[in-house]
């Protein structure tokens, strides 16, 4: 079984790097994410204070294909009340 060695956000890529022991590497492209699930400045403000302060989090939303409900939950109009 691949352990995970290391995770980190690079900005120069704009990528998730997610480093295993057996020497593989997954590359979350982080703007193809966006693209495909932010359709507003909210979501994409979402995901990225995710990516800045949380990558690891980040990639396992990705992987696990959940990213359409992180932000039905914080992007949410219920949130306003919340926000204030």
């Amino acid at each position: 079984m691949k352990k995970l060695l290391s995770f980190e956000f690079n900005v120069d890529t704009a990528c998730v790097e997610l480093r295993y022991s057996d020497g593989s590497m997954l590359a979350i492209d982080c703007d193809g994410v966006e693209d495909m699930y932010a359709k507003t400045i909210r979501q994409r403000s979402a995901l990225d204070y995710l990516v800045y302060n949380a990558p690891l989090e980040y990639a396992e939303l990705v992987l696990c294909g959940d990213v359409e409900g992180y932000l039905k939950i914080w992007t949410s109009p219920d949130l306003e009340d919340y926000n204030n």
